[in-house]
């Protein structure tokens, strides 16, 4: 995988600076936009795959893997805009967005802002505002991210995975997957990409899409639950959408079954 250097570029009229990325693949553009406190290799998996039919750009949020952390509040029109300057700055003057959990909100928001430029976009475990069991989940996971690793790890394993899948699990495997969690290092930006969750609102956006629109709902995610989902469903006028017995980990649970419902709708969307 390359990754191109970030020179400051316009766009809105701003000047904006791209954010590192990951570039690969040949043919029609594909943005990826990641979740709080994730990466781009942690939520989309399968990169390699898309990146046999499409230009894949996966940028990465302020204070995660080689982007610094940021001085300032995030903002999405920020965020949103730097997306879409990364994607630019690898050549592709158009492009559609994959955005999962928090990346859909900078998925909306950068196909309102440079609609000449997004031209489909897949809203995965998505949301348009966090409702309130999102935003009692994001406090307690704010507040857990200095409490001890294990007590984090237990709630975002609570979070993440549906029941069905730590149903599944002998407590031994369960005790393997809490450590692993523990063990895993929280992104320096995650904190400030957790706050950005609480100030999400891209509900009066919804009515501006005008581009192909495919919600992926995760029907057993407890974190950002179906009812989000819906909200996008409702708001965005001809959107599609596919249901994937998942919680909100769809990259762990449901990878294969993700991508294929990615591809197929791509196929059917982008020439």
């Amino acid at each position: 995988m390359s990754r191109f250097s970030v020179a400051t570029m316009s766009t809105q009229n701003v000047q904006v600076e791209p954010l590192p990325a990951i570039v690969k693949g040949t043919g029609p553009g594909l943005l990826l936009t990641h979740g709080a406190g994730g990466s781009p290799e942690e939520n989309f998996p399968f990169i390699d795959t898309l990146a046999r039919r499409y230009t894949v750009v996966a940028p990465y949020y302020p204070g995660t893997g080689p982007a610094p952390r940021a001085q300032d509040q995030l903002s999405l029109d920020d965020l949103a805009d730097r997306a879409v300057a990364s994607a630019t700055q690898a050549g592709l003057s158009s492009f559609a967005i994959l955005g999962y959990s928090l990346g859909t909100a900078v998925a909306i928001r950068a196909a309102t802002r440079h609609p000449d430029q997004v031209k489909a976009l897949v809203l995965t475990a998505g949301l348009a505002y966090p409702r309130p069991s999102l935003r009692s989940a994001a406090a307690v996971w704010r507040d857990l991210l200095t409490a001890d690793p294990r007590t984090l790890a237990h709630f975002l394993a609570f979070v993440g995975y549906s029941d069905a899948t730590l149903a599944a699990l002998k407590p031994a495997e369960y005790e393997r997957l809490i450590q692993v969690i523990a063990d895993t290092p929280v992104s320096p930006g995650t904190p400030d990409q957790v706050d950005l969750v609480f100030r999400v609102d891209v509900r009066a956006d919804l009515a501006r899409i005008a581009v192909p629109t495919l919600v992926v709902v995760t029907t057993a995610d407890t974190l950002v639950t179906p009812a989000h989902s819906a909200d996008l469903i409702s708001g965005i006028r001809g959107a599609r959408s596919v249901e994937i017995d998942a919680g909100h980990l769809i990259a762990v649970e449901r990878p294969q079954q993700w991508r294929r419902a990615v591809e197929e709708f791509l196929a059917s969307v982008l020439t």
